[in-house]
């Protein structure tokens, strides 16, 4: 039957273009490991050996750019994921005051409505009270380490009415603000929590009372009350936040005398480092490890000057950090002309700014030993000072072993002076 041969050919040839066009397609969209898996069972054995050698080149070249271009496509489809702040970053990201203003949850309305059930043709008053609104509740979390995550303003959550057959509302769900240790909060310039110890907390703003629903007024005089009242409002403050560094030692010195460089050398703390003054513009604090799991927390706080006490340089805004402070650590840049002057201008700044805080205890580090000038200085520092002068280089390492003796006596005798007071001595 020689009629139907020229249309069965057009047919197979447009079969064979159709299965070009869509294998060509499925290659776009599917990634070269599966087409190259299906392709043998796609096209069948006796197919694949029909296949002329430049077919077969051209098949494989055009995998290898398939899956070069699916190579490319993955690296840049890399999981997103958030990269680690830099320093600079970091300095814009602290905050130690805060102005927050907070609103308890609103208290759900209490409803009126009676109980209808057939054949019961007085059922008496059903109403159920509103739920009361959420409370705003400020706890410390060691993990938060400055009040920017802190928000100007919050909304606690509000109770939901009542409903019928004597079924109260919810109750608003308490939100918690979390704040880092040794946070002050103050309402109208006065202190009204100190919160500076892990755990602790204060309420903030209390929630509103939910409302009565028409049952909370039977009696035996008023057999169908209607009366129903609305929920309260929740209580509305404006609270300062206020954060001072907790730490048991806290490094004083004039900008440039290498505190961070110190920091750096004690602890795992990263503070920046460079050749200029006033590189540390917030606190920073490292904690040093010794035997028996202890830890002794230590505070780099930013460069004072002269004048500090009257809000010059840096001023008043890092002087507060180092009220906190258990004893102190003055580092002074021994190769600068007479050292000792540092030591009293910075005792003055501080008493100057509270009465007593430079008579805490302390000890003197002379650093930059490593310049040949500076050690030419130590015999008069010492002199000068009447006291005992660590000497070292932040810069080489050398006698830090004797800083920590030193600063692991002075936290012993914190310590042993707490508990004989009463008090739960500081732990990190």
């Amino acid at each position: 039957m020689p009629g139907p041969a020229p249309a069965l050919a057009r047919s197979s040839c447009l079969t064979q273009v159709s299965y070009w066009i869509l294998l060509t397609f499925v290659r776009a969209m599917i990634p070269t490991r599966f087409v190259l898996a299906r392709s043998s069972a796609v096209l069948g054995v006796s197919e694949w050996a029909a296949l002329k050698p430049s077919q077969l080149h051209a098949l494989q070249a055009s995998s290898r750019l398939l899956s070069l271009g699916i190579q490319d496509r993955a690296k840049h489809r890399e999981a997103p994921g958030k990269k680690p702040l830099s320093e600079k970053k970091l300095k814009r990201h602290f905050v130690d005051r805060r102005r927050v203003l907070v609103r308890g949850g609103n208290g759900g309305s209490g409803i009126s409505c009676f109980h209808s059930e057939p054949r019961k043709e007085f059922g008496g008053p059903d109403g159920g009270d509103g739920g009361n609104g959420g409370h705003i509740i400020l706890r410390v979390d060691r993990q938060v380490k400055s009040l920017s995550s802190v928000l100007s303003r919050y909304q606690g959550f509000s109770g939901e009415d009542g409903g019928s057959k004597n079924c109260s509302g919810r109750g608003g769900a308490i939100l918690y603000i979390q704040v880092p240790v040794g946070t002050l909060v103050k309402e109208g310039g006065e202190v009204v929590a100190d919160l500076s110890h892990p755990g602790d907390e204060y309420v903030a703003a209390l929630g509103g009372a939910g409302g009565k629903g028409n049952r909370f007024f039977l009696a035996n005089d008023n057999r169908a009350p209607v009366t129903c009242t609305p929920g309260q409002p929740g209580q509305e403050r404006v609270l300062y936040l206020e954060l001072k560094t907790v730490a048991h030692a806290g490094m004083v010195g004039f900008p440039n005398a290498g505190k961070s460089s110190l920091l750096r050398a004690i602890s795992n703390a990263k503070p920046a480092v460079a050749s200029y003054p006033f590189t540390t513009l917030n606190p920073h604090v490292g904690i040093v490890h010794y035997e028996g799991h202890q830890q002794v927390a230590v505070a780099d706080i930013p460069g004072i000057i002269r004048g500090a006490h009257q809000n010059k340089g840096l001023g008043l805004s890092f002087l507060r950090h180092i009220e906190r402070c258990r004893f102190f650590l003055f580092v002074v840049d021994l190769s600068l002309p007479e050292p000792w002057t540092q030591v009293d201008d910075l005792k003055y700044e501080l008493e100057k700014y509270e009465e007593g805080l430079s008579e805490r205890s302390h000890v003197i580090i002379a650093n930059k030993i490593d310049i040949p000038q500076a050690r030419a200085h130590l015999p008069q520092l010492q002199a000068r000072l009447g006291q005992e002068v660590i000497a070292l280089s932040a810069l080489t390492g050398e006698n830090l072993e004797q800083l920590l003796l030193h600063l692991k006596a002075l936290h012993d005798a914190h310590m042993e002076a707490e508990l004989e007071q009463g008090r739960q001595p500081l732990r990190w």
